[in-house]
């Protein structure tokens, strides 16, 4: 199993950024593919950035050219970095893992843009 915690979420003007963290724990020993998903009141769940296990990176079109998806493997934390963000980014954010597709989640990090 893995555990998932993710933290850095918080209010926000519009135009600000915000670095989102998720602490990867348990098996890590297993190669997982990595993901932030968001989730606005009233809306579906959505993909937002994607870490594969090869390095490579895709992301939601909404925030493609702002948000940055990247880990750092000796301190097994993924991140989000958000800039120049809008209020339809306001949503609680989740971290995700998984080999085939996505098992784990985080408990999830708010993030409001005014």
């Amino acid at each position: 199993h893995v555990q998932l915690v993710e933290s850095g979420g918080g209010s926000v003007q519009a135009g600000g950024s915000l670095t989102l963290s998720c602490a990867v724990s348990g098996n890590t020993g297993s190669t997982y593919f990595l993901g932030w998903f968001r989730q606005a009141p009233g809306k579906e769940r959505e993909g937002v950035a994607y870490l594969a296990i090869n390095g490579g990176t895709d992301y939601t079109y909404a925030v493609a050219g702002r948000f940055t998806i990247s880990k750092d493997n000796a301190k097994n934390t993924l991140y989000l970095e958000m800039n120049s963000l809008k209020p339809e980014d306001t949503a609680m954010y989740y971290c995700a893992a998984g080999v085939v597709v996505f098992t784990y989640w985080g408990q999830g990090t708010q993030v409001t843009v005014s």
